[in-house]
């Protein structure tokens, strides 16, 4: 059912407003968990705006709901320009807009007047941020378009309470009222159709930035006959053969109004002659939506002619008692500000995102990275685009070796530490001369950009070193790596783990556990790169040393895998110059897609299993727990008198 376009608003009893929410009109079919998501032409969504199509199965509703599709901005104003380049969820807010219920566990509703549809629907409404219910307003209708005007949005609708729905047809039961914005412009062409009678098809306009004139449209309706040949005969003095926009802009572009359109022949004017537009809005690249003809402005310079940029208005006084302002603020919901969401549509095959200012290009992003899970390529650089926030802290201007498995865990793998040569200039890099004595470059991240990078290649762990480019001699921590053997239980390295702790409680000093995410655990301790490597693996050897006199039967500080006799090997010598470990948060390369996690101390117990934690479940119990981690990059011990 669709609205029809009037001309001003109007008050009589009986009708109900609401936003005209400026987006795609969408129509949800859900039934016993099966969803499809179609626009107003039959064409699915589910692919394209998959949280939406997510939300609906999670809701888990069997009915028919008629909504829109909107991008909403920090102020919850729906824009239609981010909506056309969203491509996935760090695109901007995705939310549906539902105002209908046109069937309802088999039910069908659309008979019923829409007050009765509505409150059903009200009354079904899930709690996910992501589908929401369009509110009603009862209400004076100039002073509520006037209100949806002032905080940018693209119109009001009115609808008879007891309205029914009728299917595909433009009724005037429902009817729309839009909220154009008018400013100058200056003509710099116009284009004539093939095969038109008109004197021209649109004006070629543009607005002045720093100096030069910035392309801000064609204009194509708003003229009659009699204007068209008025300004071909201004124009005719003013043709001249280059294009005055600092870009020749694409007049045959297809839109979204216009797939196919006709084509057009360009011809540029010297950019003198200034006349008044309204539109919707101005998309993202600076583009005015449906554009209309208002006049001319002889009594504007093209010179001073320039974009004007809209400020947030506080409605104060005698406009608030116009428009309240708790149905004001009713109108806009801001979506939720929460952490970062998934960088990659689950579509494309190849995406170009811009991460931290630096455009990358993901490909192959369907390879199947963990056969028995069938997680992809594509999981894996969502994963630590999400968990960038946490990880980064143990990774910046910290060296890496890569440890790379471009077709998956199944697949050959290798390390690389030399990028010199390899890597794009932005990427920050760290010299080492070889035992051969050639110059090479380790790579060091510094920022989302070059964690992605990393990932993109098929480094699936991510492995820093214990000490940082600002002072690689001095290591940030001290680590405690439990490595059983084949013959070892779990339950013997928590038992370990737990010695470990009652040690270094015993001296008073601080630990902090973590899954290895393969067989083992992890023990940190912070030592606020203050000691050298040196006196910070005679810290870690006096621990071991005490650990295994308390559990001589399975453990080991044997060096040589020969000498331990399958013993659990409590290794200390990971506390030297350029080694590595997976860092907190890391994914392995192991069954199941496990995570090296960072644990509270409570969990280090009989019970605890390395699949616990894996890439499908991190990042709830991280956006839970927040990074418990932290204190190993804080305030160091002081192990003078130990050492």
């Amino acid at each position: 059912m669709l609205a029809t376009l009037i001309t001003k608003p109007f008050d009589e009893p009986g009708w109900l407003y609401e936003v005209k929410w400026d987006g795609y009109r969408a129509l949800a079919y859900c039934n016993k968990g099966d969803v499809n998501l179609l626009s107003r032409n039959d064409k699915s969504f589910n692919e394209k705006f998959y949280p939406v199509y997510n939300a609906l199965k999670a809701w888990g509703i069997n009915a028919v709901v008629d909504g829109e599709i909107c991008v909403l901005n920090k102020q919850g104003v729906s824009h239609f320009g981010s909506l056309q380049n969203w491509r996935s969820e760090v695109d901007g807010d995705l939310v549906y807009y539902v105002f209908d219920l046109l069937w309802l566990d088999g039910r069908n509703l659309m008979e019923l007047p829409l007050a009765e549809r509505r409150q059903l629907l009200f009354s079904k409404m899930p709690a996910i941020d992501i589908i929401r219910y369009s509110e009603t307003f009862e209400t004076k209708a100039e002073e509520f378009l006037e209100a949806a005007k002032k905080m940018g949005m693209e119109g009001i609708i009115a609808k008879k309470a007891e309205s029914i729905y009728e299917p595909g047809e433009r009724s005037r039961n429902w009817v729309k009222i839009k909220t154009n914005k008018r400013h100058e412009v200056v003509i710099g062409g116009f284009t004539q159709n093939e095969d038109s009678p008109k004197p021209f098809s649109s004006l070629l306009v543009g607005v002045y930035e720093n100096g030069v004139l910035q392309y801000t449209g064609k204009i194509g309706t708003g003229f009659n006959q009699a204007m068209q040949k008025e300004l071909m005969a201004a124009f005719k003095p003013l043709v001249r053969k280059t294009c005055p926009f600092a870009q020749v802009p694409d007049i045959n572009k297809p839109s979204r109004f216009r797939p196919n359109p006709p084509k057009a022949i360009a011809t540029w004017l010297k950019p003198v002659l200034v006349c008044e537009v309204s539109y919707v809005e101005i998309t993202d690249d600076g583009v005015m939506r449906h554009p209309s003809f208002e006049g001319m402005r002889t009594d504007k310079a093209a010179a001073e002619v320039k974009a004007e940029k809209a400020v947030e208005l506080a409605v104060e006084g005698k406009q608030a008692e116009k428009t309240p302002r708790k149905t004001a603020m009713k109108m806009l919901k801001p979506t939720v500000t929460g952490s970062l969401k998934t960088l990659l549509n689950p579509s494309e095959e190849t995406q170009v995102k811009k991460v931290a200012g630096h455009q990358l290009t993901f490909s192959h992003l369907s390879k199947i990275y963990w056969p028995d899970e069938g997680i992809t390529k594509r999981d894996l650089l969502n994963y630590y685009y999400q968990i960038a926030p946490y990880i980064l802290p143990y990774l910046k201007d910290r060296p890496q070796s890569l440890n790379r498995y471009p077709n998956g865990i199944k697949g050959h793998s290798f390390y690389q530490k030399d990028i010199t040569g390899k890597a794009p200039e932005w990427i920050k890099q760290f010299p080492y001369t070889t035992s051969d004595g050639e110059d090479k470059n380790f790579l060091v991240p510094e920022d989302a950009a070059s964690l992605l990078y990393m990932a993109n290649l098929g480094a699936i762990e991510m492995n820093p070193w214990n000490s940082t480019i600002h002072k690689p001699d001095y290591p940030d921590w001290c680590m405690i790596d439990l490595d059983p053997d084949k013959g070892n239980t779990f339950e013997q390295v928590i038992e370990t783990a737990q010695t470990v702790k009652a040690v270094l409680d015993e001296l008073k000093i601080k630990s902090y556990p973590k899954t290895s995410g393969s067989t083992g655990i992890h023990i940190y301790i912070p030592f606020g790169a203050k000691y050298t490597y040196d006196e910070c693996q005679l810290f870690g050897k006096i621990i071991a040393t005490e650990v295994h006199k308390r559990l001589p039967k399975y453990t080991s500080i044997e060096r040589m895998t020969r000498n331990r006799k399958g013993k659990l090997y409590i290794d200390y010598l990971q506390n030297r110059p350029k080694a590595t470990l997976a860092a907190p948060y890391s994914l392995r390369p192991k069954p199941g897609a496990t995570v090296s996690m960072p644990l509270h101390w409570e969990e280090v117990k009989k019970g605890l299993q390395m699949k616990d934690f894996n890439i499908k479940n991190a990042i709830a119990r991280i956006q839970r727990e927040g990074d418990i981690f932290k204190a190993v990059l804080g305030k160091g011990i002081n192990p003078g008198k130990l050492l």
